[in-house]
């Protein structure tokens, strides 16, 4: 390539003269061509040049520690940003409050709609766990909300008052669910549940745990 580019200029240098009237260089049509055929040929060179040197360099490949890192990363990053499943706030633990009764509680989800009326037939879902979390019942398992007749006594204690509310604790709106920890005295006391052959589904003098879900009235 260079030999051609010396050809050109010793062609143009050779049969071209400049006039002695002007001190301005002569640019013809022969000097117009080798100047563009220059530029090509030193672009190309150029070019050229860069392509010799990407194919000498030798591609980096991530070691496999790197990939997984890389890929647990991403999965990572997509998991976060995944929307949060219906029901997934109800599943952290929220702080109890303890009333004056002794009977604790904590709002999960609060209520939209009305509080219960005393004597007023409503429908709940619950479970109800010892205070080691073991499960004793629970009406979602039988498919079915408990009914009953609201501070009328049909339930315990601690079940009127954790849903009318009183003695500091707040009434439950229609929709809300809410956790419910009762002292021995507002459960089954000392006599406990279902006791056959010496032995208890509820043992006496037992702590209960309840999520409540109050639907609304019956």
């Amino acid at each position: 390539m260079s030999s051609t580019a010396f050809s050109l200029g010793t062609y143009i240098t050779r049969y071209i003269s400049t006039p002695c009237s002007s001190n301005r260089p002569v640019i013809n049509n022969f000097d117009a061509t080798a100047l563009r055929f220059k530029s090509q040929l030193q672009k190309s060179s150029s070019l050229e040049h860069q392509l010799v040197q990407a194919a000498n360099e030798k591609p980096t490949f991530c070691t496999r520690r790197e990939a997984i890192g890389f890929g647990f990363s991403i999965a990572l990053l997509d998991a976060i940003c995944q929307p949060q499943p219906a029901g997934a706030a109800e599943a952290t633990p929220c702080e109890l409050t303890l009333s004056p009764s002794g009977l604790a509680f904590c709002d999960k989800v609060v209520g939209y709609g009305p509080q219960a009326v005393k004597g007023q037939l409503i429908k709940a879902h619950y479970v109800g766990k010892l205070e080691n979390g073991k499960v004793f019942d629970s009406s979602y398992n039988r498919g079915k909300p408990l009914t009953f007749r609201v501070g009328a006594g049909e339930v315990i204690k601690g079940w009127d008052l954790g849903i009318l509310g009183g003695e500091g604790v707040p009434p439950m709106l229609a929709g809300g669910k809410r956790t419910l920890k009762l002292p021995p005295e507002l459960g089954y006391g000392m006599r406990g549940a279902g006791c056959k052959g010496g032995s208890c589904i509820i043992p006496p003098e037992s702590v209960l745990l309840f999520d409540v879900e109050f639907i609304g009235k019956a």
